[in-house]
């Protein structure tokens, strides 16, 4: 098994003009993302200082499009600095200036007052959810996912470990995808997200369509 199409970044470098970058800076002061100082690299993203303020980060380029019978994974490790009073997405979408409510993708969720995390896996809005435990507060966690076209199933990790998986019924077979990540203000108080690295694979057959 072999994925030919890889993104991975573990943010020795961090250049802006790469992403489609979604803010609301409705509070005292600005977002921010900057290097931080962490063995192998790490981006950290601060927000502005209101409730739902919020930084979204999209690599340019629609580069990743599931296929049930193609190999894929995405993987990532981070921390916020408050796991209940934040909205946090991780993982592939559409472009979209608003990832917390998008149509389509494959991804990890944390909702504002909860710490629980769950994997969504959606077309055109409708989702299949897989459950992925909890996130803490400035606590490293990694959480990825791999899709197998043997069995047709997302199997899902956080550190690492197997949590759960989720059938492919509402995969999203007809849209390109963006490797995405986002934080929003769940109260009125900067919040911010640490991110280690982030990577994504994709199988691709010689002289075949991705």
């Amino acid at each position: 098994m072999l994925f030919h199409l890889i993104y991975s970044n573990d943010f020795f470098t961090y250049h802006a003009d790469e992403f489609t970058i979604t803010t609301t800076e409705g509070g005292s002061g600005d977002a921010s993302e900057a290097l931080t100082s962490l063995a192998g690299g790490a981006l950290l993203i601060t927000n502005d200082d209101a409730d739902n303020d919020h930084d979204f980060f999209q690599l340019k380029g629609e580069s990743f499009k599931y296929s049930s019978t193609k190999n894929m994974f995405f993987k990532a490790r981070f921390k916020v600095n408050d796991a209940t009073q934040s909205d946090i997405v991780m993982g592939l979408q559409i472009t979209d200036t608003s990832p917390l409510a998008t149509t389509d993708g494959i991804f990890f969720r944390k909702a504002d007052g909860a710490t629980s995390i769950e994997l969504v896996i959606e077309k055109d809005s409708t989702e299949t959810t897989v459950s992925c435990g909890t996130a803490a507060d400035d606590t490293f966690m990694t959480l990825g996912f791999y899709y197998d076209p043997k069995d047709r199933k997302f199997h899902v990790y956080k550190d690492n470990v197997k949590v759960g998986t989720g059938v492919n019924t509402n995969a999203p077979d007809d849209e390109e995808l963006a490797v995405s990540f986002a934080i929003q203000n769940g109260a009125a108080a900067a919040k911010s997200m640490t991110l280690d690295y982030i990577s994504a694979g994709k199988e691709r057959t010689a002289n075949t369509e991705l």
